[in-house]
């Protein structure tokens, strides 16, 4: 077979396994998105504002080659970068919990035999003791912080927030389930973990606790960048707070850059709308979407809302 007949053997097959939901290494040069999900990857972390079900929406949204690196300043629960699955990225947040954690399962600090071992036991106790011993766990985790006692308490806090105060405590109370980690859910999340490992494999990943600013200065051509910050009115509590000024100098930093970019925000719900988006921005695409939000700590943020994606124009999916 010739070397041009290889490549071509080579991408349709690549096709067949994204079709069926395998994860495939992009080759650089090759088209990453716009691509159709078949199987959303869910993570192990959970929290306000979560875009899972919003995965195929955003991937089909853009146009990226793929040549350059995946940024995100604002990485939450990880599961954009996670379903994108590009060759090289720059992951980041200013929670230090949220990036420690991928951290040490990137460095096998964690897997799935490990937190399956750790929560058989700390779940066993909770079953027990109940909320008396989710409280000391808390208490354990802002005393000396560690990824295993952050992934108890987000998947027994209540709605499965990440919430700290002022004074950088985790302070979500508990969900009252005091069976919470039944056997099943164990499996669940251990099997979450061992998929991050093995999405981070063989890939040139960097997780560090970084500003947006910071974040943005890495950026060149050929990059793309997907912002996913707090929505302002909605989940500004998440860990260091999020003012209408650092949306607003953030959108026009995005607009300078180098490369391609996406932004996610919110449009309207019944409640209220984003007058952001009713100023002019002719070097933008914006795309929407009809969601519901289920994590939230008030009934009014936990409803649904009219999601929207705004995208530079020379990369925006037609």
């Amino acid at each position: 077979m010739g070397r041009a007949n290889e490549g071509n053997a080579v991408r349709a097959v690549q096709l067949d396994l994204r079709l069926v939901g395998m994860d495939v290494r992009p080759e650089r040069g090759d088209v990453v998105l716009p691509r159709a999900v078949e199987r959303v990857y869910v993570p192990p972390i959970k929290s306000q504002g979560i875009k899972t079900k919003l995965v195929p929406f955003i991937l089909k949204s853009i146009r990226w080659s793929g040549s350059g690196r995946w940024f995100e300043p604002f990485l939450g629960s990880g599961v954009v970068l996670f379903n994108v699955g590009p060759p090289r990225a720059y992951a980041a947040d200013t929670n230090v919990h949220i990036i420690r954690f991928y951290q040490d399962i990137r460095s096998g600090a964690i897997d799935g035999n490990v937190v399956r071992e750790y929560l058989e036991h700390e779940g066993n106790i909770l079953s027990r003791r109940g909320g008396e011993y989710y409280y000391e766990v808390r208490a354990r985790f802002n005393a000396t912080p560690s990824s295993l006692d952050f992934l108890f308490l987000n998947r027994a806090c209540f709605n499965g927030i990440v919430r700290f105060n002022r004074r950088g405590e985790f302070n979500v109370p508990f969900v009252k389930k005091d069976d919470r980690f039944r056997r099943a859910h164990i499996t669940k999340i251990a099997n979450q973990v061992a998929e991050a490992g093995r999405l981070m494999r063989d890939r040139d990943w960097v997780f560090e606790v970084a500003d947006w600013r910071d974040t943005l200065g890495r950026v060149e051509a050929g990059d793309f960048v997907y912002a996913d910050p707090p929505y302002i009115g909605r989940h500004t509590d998440y860990y260091n707070g999020w003012t209408e000024e650092e949306a607003a100098s953030m959108l026009q930093r995005l607009r300078s850059l180098p490369s391609g970019f996406a932004l996610s925000t919110w449009k309207q719900n019944r409640y209220r709308r984003n007058s952001r988006l009713d100023c002019s921005m002719p070097d933008i695409t914006i795309r929407t979407t009809s969601h519901f939000y289920h994590v939230g700590p008030t009934e009014e943020l936990r409803n649904e809302i009219e999601e929207a994606l705004l995208i530079k124009n020379e990369y925006a999916a037609t």
